[in-house]
């Protein structure tokens, strides 16, 4: 695969460029000192990654932020602890402040460069407008889960990207999707024939996070740094 063949990057990016694991541990701390529960950090994302993908199933049009709040509530039902309704909004609201990986911001001003960038994200538009001035506000356009009222997998999500591409002069076979998950993202483009790029980023917090698959993606990298590498490469 020749990245320069492509004309517009698609970006996943929470996983991708923000690393969520980290911003969910942190933003968990309060309510684990308060509920006194000492848990893993594998049980704890293990724990959210299962309420998450029922929550979403069940509130499609719920705006994500309220989605992770919800989550809280069943997670402390999981360690036989409660949460109050400030700690679950708390907990929501602190999504737009999870940090980038330290690659994501200077690889994401490289690919401005030479790709119209369009996000993909499962995220609400009020938490993502904090998300984007924390990357440096990389992204042409930006496509959430709010603006389309479902979550990824689901193709909407992919579809109203495409019309957001269209829109900058890009036609659809001239797209990369770039993502870290293979069950939000790889699989779904695989199934619209889009082309990917896996950033697996291997942090070996979060496994098991989400439901299995076997979607196998065209290109494997394990940072941003790498994928911009290997575009100054082609020359």
């Amino acid at each position: 695969m020749r990245l320069s063949n492509y004309s517009a990057l698609t970006f996943d990016c929470y996983g991708t460029l923000i690393d969520w694991e980290r911003g969910m541990l942190a933003a968990l701390t309060p309510w684990l000192e308060r509920a006194r529960i000492e848990a893993d950090e594998s049980s704890l994302l293990a724990a959210y990654g299962r309420h998450e993908t029922v929550v979403q199933t069940e509130n499609p049009g719920m705006p994500y932020r309220d989605i992770v709040a919800r989550v809280l509530g069943r997670m402390a039902d999981d360690f036989n602890a409660t949460a109050s309704e400030d700690e679950m909004r708390e907990f929501g609201a602190a999504v737009g402040t999870w940090p980038p990986f330290p690659d994501s911001c200077e690889a994401m001003a490289y690919l401005r460069r030479h790709f119209k960038l369009v996000a993909i994200t499962n995220v609400d538009n009020q938490s993502f407008a904090r998300t984007h001035v924390l990357l440096g506000e990389p992204f042409h356009a930006i496509v959430t889960a709010e603006d389309v009222g479902s979550y990824k997998p689901a193709l909407e999500n992919f579809h109203y990207a495409f019309g957001k591409v269209s829109e900058l002069g890009v036609v659809r076979d001239k797209i990369l999707h770039v993502a870290q998950s293979l069950y939000h993202d790889i699989a779904p483009a695989r199934e619209l024939g889009l082309a990917n790029v896996w950033v697996d980023r291997q942090t070996g917090r979060g496994r098991g996070m989400t439901p299995p698959t076997d979607a196998a993606p065209d290109l494997r990298v394990t940072t941003m740094a790498e994928l911009a590498a290997l575009h100054l490469s082609e020359g």
